[in-house]
């Protein structure tokens, strides 16, 4: 079984400060730029936002962007036709039922187009500071390959890991494991004979049979 406690110590000493790595100035603009941010990378995305974030400022420059123009302005983002609308639909109901607020619950923030709850519990983590366990597809992998979780369903893994780690830790342990998936504990051609986690991993005890 694993040792929730023992994992989150080395994962903790190795990045005792983990954050998201996307940039931004206000809780608008960590939405959306996590928004952005499925299926591309960070450093793509940051890339894209250091303009972006310069013409568009509220939520009524988004609501308001001509659709052709902004899927222009975010062109080099993977899938941007459909976030580009997200973006716009998104901004427009934070404007009807929010009054242009970003809303500081995960209830709230859900029932916004594009906004599903990995990005919520991004967004209230982030810009809020509330504790949060975004369950992104390194979260998903790690957790399960580490025991911590038995499923591929990132709401139920949300559920197991809650269980399992101290509240106060949940968003910093979230991201160290981001940041563990991206360096160390790869999809294909994971780097286990390095990983300060080798000894505590059922997956590696797996492949090892």
């Amino acid at each position: 079984m694993a040792d929730a406690n023992r994992i989150t110590r080395l994962l903790l000493k190795k990045y005792p400060d983990s954050k998201t790595t996307l940039n931004f100035t206000n809780p608008l603009e960590i939405l959306v730029a996590t928004i952005l941010s499925a299926q591309c990378t960070d450093v793509k995305v940051n890339e894209v936002t250091k303009g972006l974030f310069k013409k568009y400022k509220t939520p009524r420059d988004y609501a308001g962007a001509d659709i052709r123009e902004f899927e222009g302005d975010i062109r080099e983002i993977n899938y941007y036709r459909n976030k580009a609308r997200m973006i716009i639909d998104c901004s427009a109901r934070l404007i009807k039922d929010f009054r242009g607020n970003i809303p500081q619950t995960i209830e709230e923030l859900i029932t916004l187009p594009g906004v599903g709850r990995k990005t919520a519990n991004v967004v209230l983590g982030i810009a809020f500071g509330k504790q949060t366990i975004p369950v992104d597809t390194h979260v998903l992998r790690i957790s399960n390959r580490l025991g911590l979780a038995q499923s591929g369903n990132p709401d139920r893994v949300e559920r197991e890991l809650m269980d399992q780690i101290q509240y106060c830790i949940w968003t910093t342990f979230s991201f160290a494991l981001i940041l563990h998936g991206r360096e160390t504990c790869r999809a294909r051609n994971p780097k286990c004979k390095m990983c300060i986690l080798y000894q505590e991993c059922e997956w590696t005890e797996k492949r090892a049979r």
